[in-house]
């Protein structure tokens, strides 16, 4: 027998067992009835239907939003249009959506896979922070295909390295500037002071007759 916090009681009889879970206000739930004794555990049954239900309803919403996404690219496209598909892409993914990578082989082209299979390395090089190749690139008809998966961790370490960033960033902007050093005052020479003009003497005073 368990109770209510996952601690093992021992070997009750059935009796003992009602008893001391009607006296926390639970149930008594046989949850290994194929178990010699059988295990029960005592437990608010009404809650632990409840949450299984939520459980199981969240897990069939992610398991029916989660699709299949497709980008088509040509081996010879543009920059412009590689960097716009591949955006998308990387949205798809971080979604939480696999994507099909299509290369869309015409007439003389197909004589060169090579240059479809160097579309495929760069579009997951590109999108290597949010996924990961989940089935490898291979002919297909007229095409070269690819599927990429959403890559959890890679997600989760971009997502720290950006905000890591942010925060370095903003501590930086919130530092206040440093005084710039005060220039040193300009020495004032000293004038030139003319030598003091001699006194001029005194007259003398006459002899008295």
């Amino acid at each position: 027998m368990v109770d209510a916090d996952g601690k093992q009681l021992g070997i009750k009889p059935l009796p003992e067992a009602l008893h001391i879970a009607r006296e926390s206000d639970l149930d008594l739930v046989e949850v290994a009835p194929l178990a010699n004794p059988p295990v029960c555990r005592i437990m608010d049954y009404g809650k632990f239907k409840f949450d299984a239900a939520q459980r199981a309803k969240e897990s069939k919403r992610k398991s029916t939003n989660v699709s299949i996404k497709e980008m088509k690219y040509r081996p010879k496209i543009g920059q412009g249009d590689f960097d716009t598909k591949t955006r998308k892409v990387l949205g798809f993914l971080n979604d939480g959506h696999k994507v099909k990578i299509t290369i869309m082989f015409r007439g003389r082209e197909m004589s060169h896979p090579d240059l479809g299979r160097q579309i495929l390395d760069r579009v997951a090089e590109k999108v290597a922070v949010a996924g990961k190749v989940e089935s490898a690139a291979k002919l297909d008809g007229r095409n070269m295909v690819m599927v990429l998966g959403p890559d959890k961790r890679a997600q989760q370490a971009a997502h720290t390295s950006a905000t890591e960033a942010a925060t370095h960033e903003a501590q930086e902007a919130a530092a206040p500037e440093a005084p710039a050093p005060e220039a040193p005052a300009p020495e004032v020479a000293a004038p030139d002071t003319p030598e003091a003009a001699a006194a001029p003497e005194q007259p003398e005073a006459p002899e008295e007759t």
